[in-house]
């Protein structure tokens, strides 16, 4: 039986705080990441682009002290609802943020609504999580705008026959959706089609059903961090002559040097590439590599320009953190991001990029996604056509 009194004192507890936290001189941002388990690699990531951040501009915005509070979820979303109901009750945070994987941001919705504080998704990339909460604004990406954008570059490009191996979770599903219909109108053939799980997945069963359907390409998606174990696995299998295509994850540049020379000619789409070409980003991979020692990914890209978005917001409302205020400075915000020009859909809360096809290519003895095509100011196609 559903205990109406429970969830009632919860929701007063949660808009009591949130109103006890606008009264503070600073403003504290719960952050919160997988920072073990399965998904750590995107926790760490996004957690370093705000810590570029900070670096970079200060810890005050808007003539207030900005405070991160950084909590490990695990990617367990029922991990993310009691971290984010603690941080708003007990810690008393304006904003929370991060959020590694769909699940998790899904998990929050509702809390942030309760609160009336904004959630800002860096990560995930369901079209849907907007939608669950008018407090929440995404500055990572949806896999509808790169998963259509190859989609329809496969069926121009010669590429007739495509065995299709996606993860088995949301974000899996809206890349395979978005990438059949797209590619499938182009008059392409879907000859296999596997999903594989989430954590800890053995790609090895599934790429010898790739291989036996001989394809003319292998659209891959599977969430980054998990592009290398992949291609380990699809050289080992001899799959090397067949061409990977997807979206960009598979092929994310933290990784991408490891995965030697089977990854040169692999082609995908994605709204960044630390070889994109612009002053914005050619200064954020040179500051990158020297807090971190490694080149950026595309998750550090989502958690530096979530960053930008809330300190931007609060100059805009003077340092206020009243939850609505906040959420109607960020609709419509317009910025030069490492990734290129983005703004925030004033509609919708999602963002808006630019995506590219890039080409895995070798640059100074190093592996690069060399952008070859643009497709300017892409919304989320998982919003425009329902």
């Amino acid at each position: 039986m559903i205990n109406f009194s429970k969830i009632a004192l919860a929701a007063a507890s949660l808009a009591i705080a949130a109103t006890s936290a606008q009264a503070q001189d600073s403003v504290k941002i719960g952050l919160i990441l997988p920072m073990t388990g399965p998904q750590a690699a995107i926790g760490k990531l996004v957690d370093n682009g705000t810590k570029l951040y900070m670096s970079q501009k200060g810890d005050t915005a808007g003539g207030k002290k900005i405070e991160v509070i950084l909590k490990d979820d695990g990617g367990v979303p029922d991990n993310t609802k009691r971290i984010a109901q603690e941080l708003i009750v007990n810690d008393k945070v304006n904003i929370i943020a991060g959020f590694g994987i769909t699940p998790s941001a899904l998990a929050a919705a509702p809390l942030a609504t309760e609160a009336k504080i904004p959630e800002i998704v860096m990560s995930a990339g369901t079209s849907i999580i907007t939608e669950r909460s008018p407090y929440i604004v995404r500055t990572s990406f949806t896999l509808a705008q790169s998963s259509t954008i190859i989609g329809d570059w496969a069926a121009k490009n010669g590429i007739k026959k495509v065995a299709t191996l996606t993860s088995d979770y949301a974000p899996g599903n809206d890349a395979l959706n978005f990438f059949k219909q797209n590619f499938t109108a182009g008059s392409g053939q879907i000859v296999e089609e596997v999903k594989v799980p989430l954590a800890n997945p053995d790609f090895a069963p599934f790429l010898q059903r790739m291989k036996d359907a001989n394809p003319d390409a292998i659209f891959v998606f599977v969430p980054a961090g998990q592009g290398g174990n992949f291609m380990k696995q699809y050289t080992e299998r001899g799959l090397n002559k067949i061409k990977v295509i997807g979206p960009g994850d598979v092929m994310d540049d933290d990784l991408l040097n490891a995965m030697g020379d089977a990854a040169l000619g692999a082609v995908t789409a994605l709204h960044y590439s630390a070889d994109h070409d612009s002053q914005a980003n050619r200064d954020f991979v040179a500051a990158y590599k020297k807090m971190f020692g490694q080149r950026p990914g595309f998750m550090a890209v989502g958690g530096y320009d979530g960053m930008n978005l809330i300190y931007e917001a609060l100059k805009k409302t003077g340092g206020k953190t009243e939850g609505d205020a906040l959420v109607e400075a960020m609709k419509g915000m317009k910025w030069e991001s490492p990734r290129g020009p983005m703004s925030i859909d004033p509609d919708t809360r999602d963002v808006i990029h630019n995506e590219y096809i890039r080409k895995v290519e070798k640059k100074n003895g190093e592996l690069y996604n060399v952008e070859f095509q643009t497709f300017p100011n892409v919304k989320d196609p998982g919003k425009t056509k329902k």
